[in-house]
């Protein structure tokens, strides 16, 4: 029996987007600063990393559609910060969010790092944005980048049988 997902590899010439929402951007910057120390630490150069902004958290899945679309990436990361209000506005942000970037990752085949914070304040944001409970951007690249080497390793399986 062959088993697949073991230990990650250090990519070597993979091309990564990362998809970073403006609002709460004191939130999403962090996050940023966490993806990028993980695609370092994963032997990803910052040359191959591709940062795009857009808006907000709403805007993500449209912007992960378009770079899938390209081909130009093994794993897009997006990354973003809702945070509920007094307004219903929150779930359904964060919903459509969700919702959009599985689409899109199940659409393409392509792994989508699922970096959108929400929380019920800007601590508990900044506490998962490099604080007290770790920085979720570098949990998500790192989910990526795993994800991608899955399904490598999946396909070269596949043209082995």
């Amino acid at each position: 029996m062959a088993e697949i997902g073991g230990a990650p590899r250090a990519p070597r010439q993979v091309r990564v987007a990362v998809l970073v929402a403006r609002y709460n951007e004191i939130v999403t910057a962090r996050l940023l600063d966490g993806a990028r120390q993980c695609f370092r630490e994963k032997g990803v150069p910052d040359a191959r990393v591709d940062v795009v902004w857009v808006p907000g958290a709403f805007e993500l899945p449209v912007a992960a559609e378009a770079a899938a679309a390209s081909g130009r990436y093994a794993a897009i990361v997006a990354l973003g910060c809702v945070i509920r209000g007094e307004t219903p506005h929150f779930e359904y942000v964060a919903g459509e969010a969700a919702r959009g970037l599985g689409n899109v990752a199940v659409a393409h085949r392509l792994p989508v790092g699922f970096g959108v914070l929400t929380t019920e304040s800007l601590e508990q944001a900044m506490a998962r944005a490099g604080g007290a409970a770790g920085n979720k951007g570098y949990e998500a690249a790192e989910a990526a980048l795993t994800t991608a080497d899955v399904l490598s390793e999946l396909t070269r399986a596949a043209a082995r049988d």
